[in-house]
């Protein structure tokens, strides 16, 4: 029999993929201690005029980026349109919802509406995509909202459904709706300058709704504190420019039904979070529930599809 070698391209394939599950669990590391950041900012200064310059920040940080390494370019006529939609559910109606939406609502409901992000962006790469829904990553993704429902009622007696919760829903919908195109978009369009684009023209939208909802939002700035104004750049300039910029670049690479599972995680930081920022405890139940979460990234990402893939059709590189 002849020696069958596989090719380096593969190597390299699966070797890029693993990098950017470690990003990804950066990228959720992150998002999940922004929850509390937002949480301080939206306390000290209107909730969508210091939304719409957070945003802006992140986008002059990720435009002076792109700058250096030379890859600005004017969208095709077919980017424009993903570009638009992305910008729209993406970045205004998104973080619109989630900055306003955090105000008036608890930790436990806002943590456990976002855990169905997954599930939502499943089901539309499914439909809009085409990716492949496979039964074991239906399995991670249950197991996944079971983890996130444990962790963010640990502790509570229930779900108070209010306005608050109701915007986070809205901005979990918005979300979900984002990633399919961002998929679409950074199929020929970079994923730093899909960010940069969306960023930008997000952020002018944002401050024209703050300016006629938040007349006086401008002049509240004065009243920020050291804490509230360094809280302010830490999420603009990691949470929200390097965040997304990962993010988008794994969803350009790993497909938008695939990252989303992720999202499972960001709860369990939120947690780690308010017990080292607010003195919150941690419960035997928010650490059942992140070992459930853990189990749904491995099932739902694809990750145990792949292996079970490579163990029932394993390589020959031996001589017969």
């Amino acid at each position: 029999m002849e020696d069958i070698e596989v090719p380096k391209h593969e190597s390299w394939e699966y070797m890029r993929k693993q990098l950017l599950y470690v990003q990804l669990l950066f990228v959720m590391m992150v998002w999940g201690f922004n929850v509390i950041a937002i949480k301080i900012i939206v306390e000290q200064f209107f909730a969508v005029t210091i939304t719409s310059l957070r945003i802006f920040l992140a986008a002059i940080v990720v435009w002076l980026l792109l700058r250096i390494q030379k890859k600005i370019r004017l969208p095709q006529k077919r980017e424009i349109l993903f570009i638009l939609v992305a910008m729209f559910v993406g970045i205004v109606g998104h973080h619109y919802f989630l900055s306003v939406g955090l105000t008036g609502t608890t930790a436990a409901n806002a943590g456990l509406i976002f855990g169905i992000v997954p599930l939502l962006t499943s089901i539309l790469a499914a439909l809009m995509l085409k990716e492949r829904l496979t039964f074991i990553r239906i399995i991670g993704i249950i197991i996944g909202i079971i983890g996130v429902s444990i962790i963010v009622l640990a502790g509570n007696q229930g779900i108070h459904l209010s306005y608050g919760d109701i915007y986070i829903f809205i901005a979990v919908i918005f979300q979900a709706i984002s990633f399919i195109y961002i998929k679409k978009a950074t199929e020929t369009m970079d994923a730093v300058l899909t960010t940069a684009y969306m960023l930008i023209m997000g952020s002018f939208f944002l401050f024209v709704i703050s300016f006629i909802i938040e007349p006086e939002g401008l002049s509240s700035l004065k009243n920020g504190t050291v804490l509230g104004w360094s809280v302010f750049l830490g999420s603009a300039i990691i949470a929200t420019a390097l965040g997304q910029i990962l993010y988008n670049h794994a969803i350009q690479y790993i497909g938008a039904g695939k990252t989303a599972v992720f999202l499972n995680i960001p709860p369990f930081f939120s947690l780690v979070g308010s017990y080292l920022f607010l003195g919150e405890l941690i419960s035997l139940s928010h650490i059942f529930g992140f070992i459930l979460i853990v189990g749904s990234v491995i099932l739902g990402s694809g990750l145990a599809d792949y292996y079970i893939y490579k163990r029932t059709h394993p390589m020959i590189t031996g001589k017969g």
